[in-house]
């Protein structure tokens, strides 16, 4: 089970946390604002407030044993989330993962050491979420309210197989609709008998639901 690290809970945080609470993975929230970490306690087990920028505080959580750090510290303090993102580089963290609000703290961010830099929407918990839970996922893009573009790098347990074997559409309401394989540039339209590559990526659209449905499975 991954374990993942949220700090702040604003909007955004609190959204990535309650994604991340219907799924298998293991999540301590944190804020330094007591009044967030109730909110946050109702549907969360571990919970704590902490300054995040206090580097004796940040020890006691080991954030160098856990799958990945979001900083979800929202627009009120860049401040903060440049020193925290620093300092959980420096206490050995495997992934930080940063919120930025403009292009200058982007930059910034990852000069002090962000793995990677996002600038989510208001609605992008749920589906950032799906990234850091499944490894597959390389990106998504909503269609509508109720559709998902999704490109996915194929699940081992679909390599070899072709399209026509596995019946995406009957058993998950998944249509493959192009492919991107590893030795060979651009995009293809799948055939049916065509068998999928190791390493090859698959782009495809479903209903939410589905996706996710799939995804539990093979991500």
């Amino acid at each position: 089970m991954k374990q993942i690290i949220v700090i702040g809970l604003g909007q955004f945080g609190m959204s990535l946390v309650k994604s991340l609470s219907t799924r298998s993975v293991e999540v301590l929230a944190i804020d330094s604002k007591m009044e967030l970490v109730n909110q946050a306690s109702e549907i969360m087990d571990e919970v704590l407030c902490l300054d995040a920028t206090d580097e004796s505080e940040l020890e006691k959580i080991a954030p160098q044993k856990r799958d990945a750090c979001i900083v979800a510290i929202g627009d009120e303090s860049k401040e903060s989330s440049i020193i925290c993102t620093a300092l959980l580089k420096q206490l050995g963290a495997k992934k930080v993962i940063s919120r930025a609000n403009d292009p200058i703290h982007e930059r910034i961010l990852y000069l002090v050491g962000a793995n990677e830099v996002v600038n989510p929407e208001r609605d992008f918990g749920e589906r950032f979420a799906n990234r850091i839970v499944y490894d597959n996922i390389i990106g998504e893009l909503p269609l509508g309210e109720d559709l998902l573009v999704s490109e996915i790098i194929t699940p081992k347990e679909l390599v070899g197989k072709s399209l026509k074997d596995l019946q995406l559409p009957r058993k998950y309401g998944i249509t493959v609709v192009a492919i991107r394989n590893k030795r060979k540039k651009g995009v293809m339209i799948p055939k049916p008998d065509l068998a999928l590559e190791e390493g090859s990526t698959l782009i495809l659209v479903s209903p939410i639901d589905s996706a996710k449905k799939f995804m539990e499975k093979f991500g």
